[in-house]
């Protein structure tokens, strides 16, 4: 945030449109992607008390508003790689649970052969990046040891060091970040956007890894008892843009710093909605965007469908919804799925 103001790209373009708008200046590209957007919201105040107006892009552009211009820059500005992944086009991460209570899957790939068989599975279908998870955070989950979520992980991690995607390891403890570093991840994925262990914030600065920075309301435990906001997409943001500030401050380059909202922690079904409606103001914070969406509580909320397994198609909706405003990577259970209907979109909207 930049003294209350908040500038929402909207009226997007897509394929040879958005090039031509944005070479004759009627339009941004989104984090200097192939997506253009025409039109801006402009939400001035705080959470709860805003004031919004629409303006096109060449008014706002033109208009030399410091703050807004300011924004516009780092909104339009192309993100830099992660490690070697582009980001000139979407990415998929593929979620691995190497857990006994995982809330999309159980115990199906618990232990470390079938894990291992999983990720090389997801990769095959077009995994860029494996996540690689041994501690559940599903609402209502309680936490792991430290000993026992690494005993989980640690030779998963390993085992895919020839897999050829990026291995990321999605925990909230720095003693397991520091063994992943060592066993061959390639980032660093925390939902409690390194707030759980005090020691964390260290580990990310020396790793010299990308970093996965998540929004959550309360912890795993008791975060859905009964979440809260005056404005839940603008207190996400401020909560993400002080998480970047404080990973600056130790030494964490903005380059390697990933943001994800948090959708489905400690968040209602309203919340959850508001955020995937108001996606495109994140690219604002100056980082790529990940959206993890995928078989969420949400979607059997919508469709009435309450096996997680069979929550598929609305998956692969939320996804492309992310992706249709620039969202850079999606965390999904179903890659092969996520990678078709990404193929297919990409083509219609080439």
């Amino acid at each position: 945030m930049t003294n209350g103001l908040y500038l929402r790209p909207t009226g997007f373009v897509y394929g040879d449109a958005a090039k031509q708008a944005a070479t004759t200046g009627q339009a941004g590209l989104l984090a200097g992607g192939p997506i253009a957007f025409a039109s801006i919201e402009l939400i001035e105040g705080a959470p709860g008390k805003t004031g919004k107006q629409l303006r096109s892009f060449a008014d706002l552009h033109a208009s030399g508003e410091h703050e807004a211009c300011a924004l516009l820059e780092t909104i339009t500005a192309p993100r830099p790689p992660i490690g070697p992944l582009s980001l000139d086009r979407s990415r998929i991460m593929g979620v691995v649970n190497v857990t006994p209570d995982s809330f999309s899957d159980g115990a199906l790939y618990a232990s470390e052969n079938a894990a291992i068989g999983h990720a090389r599975k997801l990769a095959g279908e077009g995994a860029d990046i494996l996540d690689i998870g041994g501690e559940s955070t599903r609402p209502g989950s309680g936490p792991v040891d430290a000993e026992d979520e690494a005993a989980r992980v640690l030779p998963v991690i390993e085992g895919l060091k020839d897999s050829g995607a990026l291995i990321s390891v999605d925990t909230r403890k720095s003693e397991v970040m520091e063994k992943a570093v060592k066993a061959g991840a390639h980032i660093l994925n925390d939902v409690s956007a390194l707030t759980h262990d005090p020691g964390s914030l260290e580990v990310a600065a020396k790793s010299g890894l990308p970093v996965v920075l998540m929004h959550a309301q309360g912890d795993p435990k008791t975060m859905q008892d009964n979440p809260a906001y005056d404005d839940v997409v603008l207190e996400v943001f401020d909560y993400l843009a002080e998480r970047i500030a404080a990973c600056e401050a130790v030494g964490v380059d903005r380059s390697r710093i990933i943001a994800d909202p948090g959708i489905g922690f400690g968040k209602t079904l309203a919340h959850n909605l508001a955020l995937l409606q108001g996606l495109s103001l994140f690219h604002a914070l100056g980082v790529a965007l990940l959206l993890g969406a995928s078989r969420k509580r949400f979607i059997g909320t919508l469709s009435d469908e309450a096996d997680p397994q069979a929550r598929e198609p609305g998956s692969l909706a939320a996804a492309l919804a992310g992706i249709a405003q620039g969202v850079q990577m999606v965390r999904v259970h179903d890659v092969a799925a996520t990678r078709q209907g990404l193929t297919i979109w990409s083509a219609i909207n080439s």
